[in-house]
């Protein structure tokens, strides 16, 4: 793992309620100006968990409102072909990421490019950057083919999503670690939600942390750590089995799910690992409600339950970062603005207290 101590810092998750790139990102600079991110706006279509990152596949198809792959046309396997083409072209280096179909555009990561710009001009200040895609899990499941089946069911057309999003991730880190090393690049997995049930049947802790293993690859080949966000329960000893550097959580709401496995947890934080602890509510009704102090105090009864494990609190200091339970893209500005103040103000105490 890359050098990179937590020691409690504010971070936040991907999306926010506005329609303004550059305000939002002056808005994160203010509230996490050591570890901002980059902020999709899911105002804009293009800028939706599935939409963001699927330029460059091939078979991509609009149709009826709907997006799908579709592998039926007579000039997909030409697609296909191009598709693995310019992949090996870039793998290789006989092509410049930069130039090719996995570079993300302005179109519809405009918010990358603005937060790279006030990155730049605020180095002095940084600690780390953040960036995030949609998790290869949801992204696989979410998307569909022509006849709606996911396309996770189909062996090449997933292998073609891993390796997209495994280039998309692999420029995301690199653009950010010219202006910063190890840049910490989450994926966002809303799907995983839903892992052990009927509708996921088929896919094995083996297949999750196979796609993991290859869009990690891309992060890890530019310097940068990874991380996993899950915004609800899941099977969390397949999240630590993928070797993640980072997992982001619900803490507000599913700590007492995460605690369930010790063994696991002692084994992340021995070799380095980091919890994202989103103990700051994202849901509208809890907004209002809490308060920093009070959000403090939650944080330090579940440091006891991690002591507890046999885990040392200046560990744990060390290797977590405090964040909102999930994103804020759905709740509106104000209510944006006070789970931001509230994140900022938990770490501020988090930190004071452990004399920082």
């Amino acid at each position: 793992m890359a050098q990179f101590v937590a020691e409690s810092l504010p971070v936040l998750i991907g999306s926010l309620p506005h329609k303004d790139h550059r305000e939002a990102v002056e808005l994160i600079f203010d509230y996490t100006p050591q570890i901002p991110l980059w902020p999709q706006l899911p105002h804009y279509k293009e800028e939706g968990m599935l939409l963001q990152f699927l330029p460059g596949m091939p078979g991509i198809t609009h149709k009826n409102d709907k997006t799908y792959i579709d592998s039926s046309t007579a000039d997909f396997e030409t697609e296909f072909l191009s598709f693995f083409e310019d992949y090996l072209s870039v793998s290789e280096g006989m092509s410049k990421l930069e130039d090719s179909r996995f570079a993300m555009s302005a179109f519809e990561s405009a918010g990358f490019y603005a937060f790279l710009a006030a990155a730049q001009q605020r180095q002095q200040d940084l600690v780390a950057l953040k960036g995030q895609l949609t998790g290869p899990i949801t992204f696989c499941t979410g998307l569909v083919d022509q006849k709606g089946r996911a396309l996770f069911y189909d062996d090449q057309i997933r292998d073609a999503a891993l390796k997209l999003l495994a280039l998309k991730a692999k420029y995301q880190t690199r653009k950010m670690a010219e202006i910063k090393d190890s840049p910490l690049v989450f994926f966002d997995e809303p799907g995983l939600a839903g892992f052990g049930s009927s509708a996921f049947i088929t896919i094995t802790p083996d297949d999750i942390k196979n796609c993991f293993g290859e869009v990690f690859a891309g992060v890890k080949e530019e310097g940068g750590l990874t991380g996993i966000h899950v915004c609800a329960n899941t099977e969390w000893p397949v999240i630590f089995d993928t070797g993640v550097d980072i997992v982001s959580f619900d803490a507000y709401s599913y700590f007492d799910k995460l605690i369930l496995f010790p063994d696991h947890l002692k084994s992340f934080f021995s070799r380095g690992g980091i919890l994202a602890s989103g103990i700051v509510p994202t849901a509208p009704e809890f907004i209002e409600q809490e308060s920093s102090e009070g959000l403090v105090e939650t944080w330090f009864e579940q440091l006891k339950e991690l002591t507890g494990l046999g885990i040392s609190e200046q560990t744990i200091f060390e290797q977590t970062l405090i964040t909102p339970s999930c994103g804020t893209g759905t709740v509106s500005q104000e209510q944006t603005t006070r789970v931001l103040e509230l994140t900022r103000d938990v770490s501020t105490e988090i930190r004071k207290r452990f004399k920082v």
